[in-house]
């Protein structure tokens, strides 16, 4: 399973860029695997402010629907239209094009506080196995 060092996972499978603001959100490769080939997905707002632990959109696949979470607090700036149009994005290529939206991070997640809660590599792949 894919699980690319440089960013940070929450234990309900969603990962963060750990060193750049605004930070892209996802679903991980493990994630995308389990829920099988998406039909749909909903992203929230430009604009919504969210916490960490907050539910902020949907995936939705052939078995199952399923809220992603912000990973950390922040401002949501931009969103990929792209895995609206094309949910399968997500599955071919979960941390490229498959991202789903973009985090201004507020101060408490910025300061490394949130960030450092999150799992890093190694700790999200045992989370996994």
């Amino acid at each position: 399973m894919n699980v690319p060092e440089q960013l940070k996972y929450r234990d309900s499978h969603e990962w963060i860029e750990a060193n750049v603001d605004p930070a892209k959100v996802g679903i991980s490769d493990h994630a995308q695997a389990e829920l099988t080939d998406l039909v749909y997905i909903e992203l929230p707002e430009i604009g919504r402010l969210v916490t960490a632990g907050e539910a902020v959109a949907v995936v939705e696949s052939v078995k199952s629907a399923n809220d992603i979470y912000a990973p950390v607090g922040g401002e949501v700036v931009e969103v990929n239209e792209a895995v609206v149009n094309d949910p399968a994005l997500v599955n071919t290529d979960a941390f490229g094009d498959g991202w789903l939206f973009k985090l201004k991070l507020d101060e408490g997640a910025a300061g490394g506080g949130e960030l450092a809660a999150l799992l890093d590599a190694d700790a999200y792949r045992s989370h996994i196995s």
